[in-house]
């Protein structure tokens, strides 16, 4: 049996789901125990997903059994890791070291992320693991968690410039229910209780726009409410953009090719 480890920032846990449940050669879903696990195994045992959380140290290795089927591994990481860019390289690659002795195949759900990845396929090359990172059709490594789901530099930048009246602040439906870890994370405050001095920071950088990005997903029940309570509390215009799933399922296939290619015998 084949094995894909999904190696994530939170911020793509629905995306992730998205992928899970419709992916029918999945055979078997391990789930790395941790303090960011909770909200998609929440969201998988309410979609009846069966999957088994294994603390790190209990995560399999790779066999070379001919079993058919695909094991996928899902270690998703904390929002924090974005505040200090650094900090974000060290425990991604850490992350893939650790993984992969477990995997045929390793996806990174990141983007440059303060062009702090753009090297990692590159640097993990020699591994007995093919390590993909989230990429636009043309190679390019996406931006951030905002450019995957609208679907690449080229419609980030379109909505960017359509911005006359002000900036645009994006909120996907999981930066939308928990937008004030994310602030905090993405270092704009320290408090985000502090609205104050919140709106001090969008005023000063010029956002008069919230854009509420529709992915088609529905993992969260409360965007719509959550969207609304940030436009008001920050007196920001709603926009409505719509996102697209396209670039995430193109990397999660490729990805799957490629462990398929190398390992045509255990291809479901």
């Amino acid at each position: 049996m084949s094995v894909i480890t999904i190696i994530g920032c939170r911020m793509f846990e629905n995306e992730i789901m998205h992928l899970i449940e419709n992916d029918p050669e999945i055979g078997k879903v391990l789930v790395v125990e941790n303090e960011d696990c909770d909200g998609i195994m929440k969201k998988m045992a309410k979609a009846g997903i069966a999957h088994i959380a294994l603390p790190l140290e209990e995560i399999p290795e790779k066999s070379a059994g001919k079993d058919k089927g695909l094991t996928l591994i899902v270690y998703m990481l904390e929002f924090s890791l974005h505040a200090i860019p650094e900090n974000l390289k060290k425990t991604v690659y850490s992350k893939v070291e650790l993984m992969a002795p477990c995997s045929d195949g390793v996806l990174l759900f990141y983007g440059l992320c303060g062009n702090v990845l753009g090297n990692i396929e590159k640097d993990f090359e020699a591994l007995d693991c093919k390590v993909c990172i989230l990429k636009e059709e043309n190679g390019d490594i996406v931006d951030d968690c905002i450019s995957a789901v609208l679907g690449g530099r080229g419609n980030y930048q379109k909505v960017l410039k359509n911005g006359r009246d002000g900036a645009t602040f994006f909120l996907t439906p999981m930066w939308a229910a928990n937008w004030r870890e994310m602030l905090r994370a993405a270092g704009m405050t320290q408090d985000p209780n502090n609205i104050e001095m919140s709106k001090f920071v969008f005023d000063y950088a010029g956002y008069k726009k919230v854009a509420r990005i529709n992915s088609g997903l529905a993992y969260e029940k409360d965007f719509d409410a959550c969207v609304k309570e940030f436009a008001t509390l920050f007196e920001f215009e709603v926009t409505e953009l719509e996102g697209t799933l396209q670039l995430v399922e193109n990397c999660y296939a490729k990805t799957k090719a490629s462990v398929f290619d190398a390992c045509p015998h255990i291809q479901a």
